[in-house]
């Protein structure tokens, strides 16, 4: 019998919290559900995501349609802490 993998958690920082209310409904359904549904179950939560380069280097963006989540993977908490949420365009400024 496998022993089952980490659960993973995911924490949403203040900052992200903000960003995803300024959202419509539509785009925050989508969010909490791809959180939800993919990222908490993961075996391992960088499989959905892509690592970040230059001074994000160390953070992971994933994509949910237009929007993209920046995120610390923190492994020795077993933590997706959610950083930013925004518009592809605007997101990484």
């Amino acid at each position: 019998m496998d022993s089952p993998g980490k659960i993973w958690r995911v924490e949403i920082s203040r900052t992200a919290e903000k960003q995803i209310q300024k959202l419509n409904r539509d785009a925050q359904e989508s969010i909490v559900r791809f959180l939800r549904e993919r990222v908490l179950r993961a075996e391992n939560p960088r499989q959905l995501g892509k690592p970040l380069h230059g001074d994000k280097g160390g953070l992971w963006r994933y994509r949910v349609g237009d929007y993209r989540l920046i995120c610390d993977i923190q492994d020795e908490r077993i933590t997706v802490l959610v950083l930013r949420i925004g518009h592809r365009k605007d997101v990484y400024r």
